[in-house]
């Protein structure tokens, strides 16, 4: 739970905007809606150690760490 919250505290810092609905999750994807080009270097590869990785197709970072939806 704590890699989790880690990532979400660093994702939360490059949302565009406030919104309501930034995650989303299906398949067993998590996703959170942050542009990649929006994240520095040091925090991708902090957010990769914890299990999310960039997804540029649909602009925003995807994990397949934290369980079934």
């Amino acid at each position: 739970m704590d890699d989790l919250i880690e990532a979400l505290t660093i994702l939360r810092k490059y949302l565009a905007k406030p919104t309501h609905t930034p995650t989303n999750c299906q398949h067993d994807v998590l996703w959170v809606g942050v542009r990649p080009g929006a994240v520095p270097a040091e925090d991708i590869d902090r957010l990769d150690v914890l299990g999310f990785f960039p997804d540029e197709a649909s602009e925003g970072f995807m994990s397949y760490r934290f369980g079934s939806c």
